[in-house]
């Protein structure tokens, strides 16, 4: 099913005889060479596929520019100059330049969407849970979901096919405009975008349904809630070696994981109790058979500089991609604009469970959908 397509796998899965250097030259010093492949790569080979290398990812996958420290940045060829996103950067660059034909990746808070939409491809991350993780190196369990790239809807569905367990699933039949998630984007790119989701409704031959009020209102909270949750996973995972290595380790993500570490109890309770409250509010949001049509970012991708390291883009970043994280929802990002700044992805999120329907949603419809709809 998959013969002769090239994988680039993030450098958190098991490769058998190779390290696993998690975006970090101390960590891949004291690494095991591993003796077997971690489960998505195993059953990538298993389909035809082939391994043609090992993805640099932002350190420790903690990350959404693509800028590691140690070992600099990924290209982007659609927006050359410009970040290509992280913490899935290498697995990202290597599809959009042509070397790799499948980014194999992992996503926990956009580390596939966000570089997905800067590059202009095309991602899947699964229900959370659905494909296993086996022999990977985790961020935030609670969270990590294997996620891949593609540049074509083709072997986005092939790939699908070989990673996702079949489980019945309602088709998609109608499609939500969030569009006051839209409104959370770059003014210059609310209409372009908006008329990219008609342009893909179209194609995929689904109704698209305005909503003026679906969870923008909940977004600060339910992003907070996230990286409370996220920091506590990270230093309950990577603690003790930080402690061993802190001066090996950048400053912001010292600091990101060090942040778990003596989070009040309250705090955490609380977090907990949002995102109970957040799944609950999006399943009914999105029934089954429906999927949430969302701007996959809030702008293209920046260059490297303060835009980048800044609080205000990763702020309005995660905002704007939490509510899938938080409830373990499918989410597939497809292109959406062009803009001078280079592509700006859509998503579509639908319930848990429902990853072979949105794939499926892809179908006969995509043969003329690789161009991105300049605005």
């Amino acid at each position: 099913m998959l013969s002769g397509s090239r994988v680039a796998v993030k450098d958190l899965f098991a490769v058998a005889g190779h390290a696993i250097g998690a975006g970090n030259p101390a960590w891949l010093c004291e690494a095991p060479i591993e003796s077997a492949h971690a489960a998505a790569v195993q059953a990538l080979l298993q389909a035809g596929a082939d391994v043609t290398g090992i993805a640099r990812t932002d350190e420790l996958a903690y990350g959404l520019s693509g800028l590691n420290t140690h070992y600099g940045m990924p290209p982007n060829p659609a927006a050359p100059g410009r970040v290509p996103g992280g913490s899935s950067s290498g697995s990202a660059s290597a599809v959009a330049l042509g070397l790799a034909d499948i980014g194999l990746g992992t996503d926990t808070a956009g580390s596939v969407r966000v570089p997905t939409s800067y590059c202009g491809l095309y991602s899947l991350r699964p229900s959370h849970g659905l494909v296993p993780d086996t022999g990977q190196i985790g961020l935030a369990p609670s969270f990590d979901t294997v996620s891949w790239i593609t540049r074509t809807p083709q072997l986005l569905s092939r790939v699908a096919a070989v990673l996702l367990p079949r489980r019945p699933a309602q088709p998609i039949k109608r499609l939500l405009l969030a569009t006051d998630l839209f409104d959370l984007v770059d003014p210059a790119l609310r209409l372009p975008l908006h008329d990219a989701a008609h342009a893909w409704a179209d194609r995929l031959a689904v109704p698209l349904q305005p909503r003026s009020s679906t969870c923008a209102a909940h977004l600060e909270e339910w992003a907070e809630a996230l990286g409370v949750l996220q920091a506590v996973e990270m230093w309950q995972l990577h603690g003790s070696w930080l402690q061993a290595h802190r001066e090996a380790v950048s400053p912001l993500v010292a600091d990101a994981i060090a942040a778990g570490e003596n989070m009040p109890a309250e705090y955490l309770a609380w977090a907990r109790d949002t995102v109970s409250q957040a799944r609950s509010a999006l399943a009914e949001l999105i029934p089954p058979g429906t999927a949430l049509v969302q701007p996959a970012a809030p702008t293209a991708a920046p260059p490297p500089g303060p835009a980048v390291t800044g609080m205000a883009l990763r702020t309005a970043t995660v905002q704007l991609i939490c509510a899938a994280s938080v409830a373990g929802l499918p989410v597939l990002t497809l292109p959406g604009v062009q803009s001078p700044a280079g592509p700006v992805g859509l998503s579509l999120v639908a319930t848990a469970g429902s990853d072979r329907a949105l794939t499926a949603a892809l179908g006969d419809h995509t043969a003329d959908s690789a161009a991105l709809t300049p605005p």
